[in-house]
Formats: C-alpha cells, sequence, structure tokens
C-alpha cells in the first residue's frame, strides 16, 4: 500500500493526538488573602493538573456545599471529579482519591508546615492525609513525620 506524503502526515498527527492525555482539572476555591493557597496551585500545576482558580467570599459556604466537615477544614478546597480535596494534599493522595470509589474527598486538616504550598524552610510538621467514606467515616491514607 502506498501512503502520500499527506497521509503520512495526517496519520502521525493522529497518533500524536491519540497519545496526548489533557490535563486534569482540579477546581480551587480559595480566599482572595491567601498566600500559601497561591503556593498550592503553583505545586498542583507543576505536577501537570490544570488549575481553575475561584476566589471566594465565603469560603464556609463552599465547604458546607461540598461536604467538607469542620474537623477536616483547612484553608482551601479543591474539587476533582465531583470530590473534595481539602487543604494543602499531596499529589499522591490525590491520585489515590481519584481511584477510590469509597471516597467522597481528602484532607490535610490544619496547614501542616512542610506540606504541598507550607514549605517555607521551617521544620516540616507530622501530618496525616485523611480520606472520608461515603459512609462518614475517616480512613487514614498518608501519615507524613515530622522532619
Amino acid at each position: 500500500m502506498r501512503y502520500t506524503a499527506s497521509k503520512l502526515t495526517l496519520i502521525a498527527a493522529l497518533l500524536v493526538a491519540g497519545g496526548a492525555q489533557a490535563a486534569q482539572v482540579i477546581d480551587v476555591h480559595r480566599d482572595a488573602n491567601c498566600g500559601c493557597c497561591k503556593d498550592w496551585i503553583t505545586y498542583l500545576e507543576t505536577n501537570g493538573f490544570e488549575v481553575r482558580d475561584h476566589v471566594e467570599q465565603d469560603m464556609s459556604a463552599v465547604k458546607q456545599r461540598l461536604g467538607v466537615t469542620p474537623r477536616l477544614g483547612s484553608c482551601h478546597t479543591g474539587v476533582i471529579d465531583g470530590k473534595f480535596i481539602e487543604g494543602h494534599v499531596p499529589v499522591a493522595q490525590i491520585h489515590e482519591l481519584q481511584q477510590r470509589q469509597d471516597l467522597v474527598g481528602v484532607a490535610a486538616p490544619g496547614m501542616p508546615a512542610g506540606s504541598p504550598g507550607m514549605d517555607y524552610g521551617q521544620p516540616a510538621q507530622a501530618y496525616q492525609v485523611i480520606g472520608l467514606t461515603h459512609a462518614g467515616k475517616d480512613v487514614v491514607l498518608a501519615d507524613y513525620p515530622a522532619k
């Protein structure tokens, strides 16, 4: 079978397009004055996510709407695939969230020093990343030690 240059170009373009994957989108809801939220957005973008940044007037209402319980609270709230990401959650647990059908969201409660977006050169605090199940139970997804 003979191929013309234009047919070969078309085939090559289709192969390249088929192999390319679009960036996964995370919607991040944050207060306008929060610097660490912007640092977490930069961390996500550096790790291949597309971020849609939403500056909010009432973060409490956003968290309540998304099902983030106060015990899991932090400064910003992300959403991917309809599930919440509360606080400075590392990329590894975001990927785990996407694979787990039993979870409605994940959280790194508080604002632990040394977590993504909270690394300002100070010693890292120990923290956990908690998954929240559909039944409302907490599941520890990861333990990050103090350093």
